[in-house]
């Protein structure tokens, strides 16, 4: 086992102050272990609140989250956690947020952690082998919607902020919102009111995953993302098919053939102005398809589109997805040419690009597409910048040698496919901020789809970098 030294801590004039321990690793690695029960307690409890955002972020079960997850930050030690309501843009009522600080020393570094406590829903609970909301153990895994997404997040901050207790080194400042998963519309106008709440030297967030259960990992890179409902219209009302059919293609035939035309003949999206990225950092190391198919439930017949390395692809490379489409159900339908389709599309950009002129672009392309000349409308969404690490920072190098003595094994850096907005937006106002952004998920997690999960094991690991993390670089 580790020792334990004396370390010399400053009063609040910058004179030397109380003594304050130096953990070693085992010793919190020990204190982790003490207080485990506890945690997998806290996670099972806000399993069961339902908080889904979805479901109304103004609504009480919201304010019930929110609530919680103050008391549990009172808990460890962050005595002035509280629940506010955030405002969206318009003034209207927004989100439940949970704040909080607790100040050392002011002469000493200030870390912001960051986690969400809103889930996603669940459409379909039948498609759940257990109970959604009920936090269940499998093996090494606990299930329930929110385990990893991110009632992880939550509990390796409340777990870390335990395990360190009074030998604390660093300044803490809390922010734990209400609503990331509807994409954060208040956030902006939450800054503005909360200003001083966020400034800090570094910021977790803890809202991504690892390479694996036991390989830790730093997220390099996020992608941003944009989307867009398109209209396709080729009549000014539905036709007999049998009448008209032949000359006339259908809108959902129409529709089809344009989001066809958005990609080449190996599946590279192939759109003028949406651009292209290879991994921050270089590539350590590249997905292995097989599990990478595994964990996705690819069928065994399908080749995966796109060229390059895989990882390039998940991570950095832009992709477009329909997920949503208006047509007429095969349930009741009938012998007629529909007149319209309407779909929605869903652009990740690459980390660098602007998702606004990622999103003209495609809007431009998809008009002037047009199969056989159909009317085809574009709708602009909601846009969200990518965000890249600094490799270089200190931050990033005392949380990599954290997580190689938490894990036991060196970290493999990694992108990730998805988008977290307000880190780019955080970073823009506060750019002397060191952003790392770690994370409860690994890929068996499955968050925001059935059986989503958290690696048990992965979690004590994690708790014991976060901690190792806010004690080393509070010294």
């Amino acid at each position: 086992m580790q020792s334990t030294e004396n370390a010399t801590a400053h009063d609040g004039a910058g004179n030397a102050g109380t003594n304050v321990r130096t953990l070693g690793t085992e010793e919190i690695r020990r204190r982790v272990d003490d207080d485990w029960h506890r945690v997998v307690d806290v996670l099972s409890a806000k399993i069961a609140l339902r908080s889904v955002s979805a479901e109304g972020i103004t609504a009480d079960h919201m304010k019930r989250s929110a609530e919680f997850v103050a008391e549990q930050m009172r808990l460890v030690g962050i005595d002035d956690a509280h629940v506010v309501q955030s405002h969206n843009p318009d003034g209207t009522p927004g989100a439940w947020e949970v704040v909080g600080s607790r100040i050392v020393d002011p002469a000493a570094p200030t870390v912001l952690l960051y986690a969400h406590h809103d889930v996603q829903p669940v459409p379909d609970p039948t498609a759940w082998d257990t109970d959604p909301f009920t936090a269940t153990v499998v093996g090494d895994r606990l299930y329930g919607r929110g385990s990893a997404d991110d009632g992880g997040g939550i509990a390796i901050h409340s777990g870390a902020l335990h395990a360190l207790g009074d030998d604390l080194p660093c300044n803490i400042k809390l922010f734990f919102e209400g609503e990331e998963e509807m994409g954060s519309p208040s956030f902006i106008p939450f800054l503005s009111e909360h200003r001083a709440e966020f400034d800090a030297d570094v910021i977790i967030v803890a809202d991504s995953g690892n390479w694996s259960a036991s390989v830790p990992s730093l997220t390099t890179s996020l992608r941003g993302n944009t989307d867009v409902d398109v209209t396709v219209r080729v009549l000014g009302h539905p036709v007999h098919s049998g009448q008209f059919g032949g000359p006339i293609l259908d809108a959902v035939t129409l529709s089809s053939l344009l989001i066809a035309s958005m990609y080449d003949a190996e599946g590279n999206l192939a759109v003028p102005g949406i651009d292209s990225q290879e991994p921050v950092g270089g590539l350590q190391r590249d997905l292995d398809e097989s599990t990478f198919r595994h964990d996705a439930a690819i069928v065994d017949s399908y080749r995966l589109a796109g060229t390059g390395s895989l990882a390039s692809r998940v991570w950095t490379k832009p992709s477009v997805s329909v997920i949503g489409f208006d047509a007429h159900p095969v349930d009741g339908s009938f012998n007629v040419i529909a007149d319209a389709a309407r779909f929605r599309l869903s652009l990740r950009t690459a980390p660098s690009q602007d998702p606004r002129k990622a999103q003209r672009a495609l809007a431009d392309f998809l008009v002037s597409h047009a199969p056989f000349g159909a009317e085809v409308s574009v709708e602009c969404g909601e846009n969200g910048r990518g965000w890249a690490m600094d490799p270089e920072c200190e931050a990033v190098q005392v949380a990599q040698r954290a997580m190689a003595d938490a894990f036991d094994t060196a970290p493999v850096n990694k992108g990730e496919g998805g988008s977290i907005p307000f880190i780019p937006e955080l970073q823009e106002l506060f750019p002397h901020a060191q952003v790392i952004v770690t994370g409860p998920e690994d890929p068996q997690a499955n968050a925001h789809s059935p059986n989503e999960s958290i690696s048990l094991s992965g979690l004590r690991n994690n708790i014991v970098t976060e901690a190792l993390f806010l004690e080393r670089f509070g010294r």
